[in-house]
């Protein structure tokens, strides 16, 4: 193994554990915090969306353009961000169709809550926050492969360029285990398996970065670095836009979730400025 490979496996490694630490820092949370839970999962999205739109689309829109010309790279970096949100939906409806269905339905609850018990009704909303743990690891997780294998590609080709966006996914890996962790241990009471759940789905950064390798590194070129940063920008607009914003917004205030995510956009525009992630 070369030195490159090393040096950027272990940086994705210690990206992938910081979800450990996310998972930590939310138990020092009061337990049914609401306004916490809401702000968390706003401000991961604010990253996301940021991240993506400012630094991954762009960057792999440079990256194909460099192959088709300006016109022709911008087409196949759009196509490449909107298959990643249609792989994203698919993905979840699979998941919504094996894991059960509570979109539509817990709208419902919500609104003739006052007609059941109340214990039956907190036991509808843990159902649907230990659904929402699953469903957010699981698109997490997916989103954590080609995201350790963009970490990992760009330290193959440059490690003073896989740096800061190994800081900028760490920066938003902790809040994103907090989306993870937070609802499993609210609706379980279990920190062991909300921990778990978290540190299982960081994994997958170092893990994607490793089978990624071995499958791609024979077809390793900015081409494909660029169509994989695209997909992985459509993935985390999707994932803020279906699951992040409007689970936050069933546990407070709308105007709440909206300066979380600002809030979220400001903490990446700054981090990014700071690490110079930028061309």
């Amino acid at each position: 193994m070369s030195k490159e490979v090393v040096l950027s496996l272990g940086l994705t490694t210690i990206v992938g554990l910081s979800m450990g630490l996310g998972s930590l820092l939310s138990f020092f949370i009061k337990e049914t915090n609401k306004r916490f839970l809401a702000i968390a999962l706003s401000f991961s999205a604010g990253i996301m969306i940021y991240v993506s739109f400012m630094a991954i689309l762009p960057e792999g829109m440079e990256l194909i353009e460099s192959y088709f010309g300006e016109q022709g790279g911008h087409l196949v970096a759009l196509a490449g961000f909107f298959g990643g949100m249609l792989i994203t939906a698919i993905v979840e409806k699979l998941v919504h169709k094996f894991g059960g269905h509570y979109h539509g339905h817990d709208d419902h609850h919500h609104e003739h809550g006052h007609h059941h018990e109340h214990g039956h009704h907190h036991e509808q909303n843990g159902e649907h926050l230990s659904k929402l743990g699953i469903m957010s690891a699981v698109a997490i997780a997916i989103h954590n492969l080609p995201e350790g294998l963009a970490i990992f590609t760009a330290g193959l080709k440059d490690i003073s360029v896989a740096v800061p966006i190994a800081a900028a996914v760490i920066l938003h890996n902790i809040p994103l285990s907090i989306a993870i962790s937070v609802p499993i241990y609210y609706s379980t009471g279990s920190k062991r398996k909300a921990f778990l759940y978290s540190l299982f789905v960081g994994l997958c950064q170092p893990f994607g970065a490793i089978i990624g390798y071995l499958i791609l590194s024979r077809f390793f070129n900015d081409l494909v670095f660029g169509i994989l940063f695209s997909i992985v920008a459509g993935i985390m607009i999707f994932v803020s836009l279906d699951e992040l914003l409007p689970s936050s917004q069933r546990y407070e205030d709308h105007h709440i979730s909206v300066y979380g995510a600002i809030a979220g956009m400001i903490v990446m525009a700054l981090s990014m400025s700071i690490f110079h992630h930028h061309h």
